[in-house]
């Protein structure tokens, strides 16, 4: 304790005392802190009601990876395929590149020609960049490609490190810091993905090995960035929650024990027990700069954070969208169901078909007498995605009454809702379906006949929109 240097927190602003330089804990049998995960067992969720500071940064981003961890749980995408998404991306980020940077495989060639053609589009953000397996033969993909940046991996719960990679911790610590070291004398710099961190020992091997990274940034004077990777998904935000399950808890140990900024730490969430989002912004509260996402959350068994969600939880967060272009999420989505087949769940939150759909009469009554009742912002502003109304048996007269003004050009003066005589008619009819056994939702196609014959036989005619 009197050793230790008392200096001062340019953050705070209070004086305070160098923290703990924790060392490596070289075990000789892994663990897997069954007392967390026995697993023939639900995972358990533990507190020690140790509760650490919010430090949102300065500045906050996100990054991709659609065409690495994204591209391993689907069929691969084409070269013309990534080029495009890759186009999509750039104007999605805006002109503060908020999409900071993607991530590419360099295995085939088709992923090293996707590479130089995204590289030749000469954009700032994303910036394009590589992932590796910690060896040596993958370094030199890097090397010839001419990557400014390479996620190197770098596995670090003692799962990985004694079941997987038959090594000891400091084994492991020492082949990692020589890739590390190679990428650093190429003047590459270096990612670290800590895989499966929310098992691993973050006292006892990450914050050693992370202050054995800021010792070499330090060296070489090039950046090394840390990214947090929820490998399979046992990230909980909730305060006080113990590590290693603990986010706030790990992003307070890579900034304060480890030393390492910021804006060089970033975190990779997927969502096998629902959290990717909420865990991802916790990763911004807590002191993380970077999110990393793929594109509508397609990624390894339940997938990644999407990044979408994270566009606008920044947006909520921040109070602005800095930019960024979010009607190019709907042109994604859209790209992907038509041009790769991609079938997006309908009830996905901002891409799916029924994110802003509504079948119940008492909702639709609602959004007549004023949209923002059941709406969550002007989705037709934001995504070009107005709020709609499908017709079923509950959609009551008010349903009927908004697909009408929704899907007609109807003048000043004349009045659609529920007292209209054509609402009445179409109403009749969609009765009349469902007392003979209709079980399925009435189409525009449908509603638009049935509209048109009501209105005819009134002495009435309106225009489609």
């Amino acid at each position: 304790m009197e050793n230790r240097v008392v200096r001062m927190n340019h953050n705070s602003h209070l004086l305070e005392l160098e923290e703990y330089m924790y060392q490596l804990v070289d075990v000789d049998k892994p663990n897997t802190f069954r007392n967390l995960f026995p697993y023939d067992e639900v995972p358990k969720i533990a507190f020690n009601d140790r509760i650490v500071p919010h430090h949102m940064p300065h500045q906050i981003w996100i990054t991709d990876t659609t065409f690495r961890d994204g591209q391993q749980s689907r069929a691969p995408y084409t070269t013309e395929q990534i080029v495009t998404i890759y186009d999509y991306l750039h104007k999605l980020g805006g002109p503060h590149g908020l999409i900071k940077a993607s991530e590419f495989f360099l295995y085939d060639k088709k992923d090293r020609k996707a590479v130089e053609k995204c590289l030749d589009r000469g954009y700032r953000y994303p910036q394009v960049t590589s992932w590796i397996r910690a060896s040596k033969k993958d370094f030199e993909l890097v090397k010839s490609m001419g990557m400014r940046e390479t996620g190197i991996l770098v596995s670090c719960s003692d799962y990985h490190i004694f079941y997987k990679m038959h090594m000891t911790r400091r084994q492991a610590m020492e082949h990692y810091l020589t890739i590390v070291k190679e990428c650093l004398e190429m003047g590459i710099s270096p990612r670290c993905h800590l895989e499966d961190i929310t098992r691993a020992d973050i006292y006892g091997y990450v914050i050693p090995f992370c202050l054995e990274l800021m010792k070499l940034r330090d060296q070489y004077g090039i950046p090394i960035k840390v990214r947090a990777c929820d490998t399979m998904g046992f990230g909980v935000n909730y305060p006080g929650a113990v590590i290693p399950r603990s986010v706030p808890g790990i992003i307070y140990g890579l900034m304060v024990h480890s030393g390492v900024p910021s804006e060089l730490i970033e975190w990779h969430g997927h969502n096998d027990f629902y959290k990717a989002v909420s865990n991802s912004t916790t990763a911004w509260l807590y002191g993380a700069s970077g999110v990393n996402c793929s594109l509508f959350g397609i990624g390894e068994r339940t997938g990644n954070t999407p990044l979408e969600a994270m566009v606008f939880e920044y947006a909520q967060l921040r109070g602005t969208l800095d930019g960024m272009d979010t009607t190019v999420i709907s042109e994604l989505a859209e790209y992907y169901e038509k041009e790769l087949g991609e079938k997006i769940p309908p009830r996905t939150p901002f891409v799916g078909q029924n994110f802003n759909i509504t079948r119940a009469g008492i909702h639709a009554d609602g959004l007549l007498k004023n949209e923002e009742i059941y709406n969550i912002f002007d989705t037709e502003k934001f995504l070009k995605r107005p709020v709609e109304v499908a017709i079923s048996n509950t959609s009551g007269l008010a349903g009927i009454a908004h697909w009408i003004n929704r899907h007609y050009a109807v003048p000043e003066g004349m009045v659609i809702d529920k007292k209209s005589d054509i609402a009445m008619a179409v109403k009749a009819w969609v009765d009349d379906q469902y007392e003979n056994g209709r079980v399925t939702v009435i189409s525009n196609n449908e509603m638009y006949t049935v509209c048109d014959l009501a209105m005819a036989e009134l002495g009435k005619r309106l225009e489609r929109r």
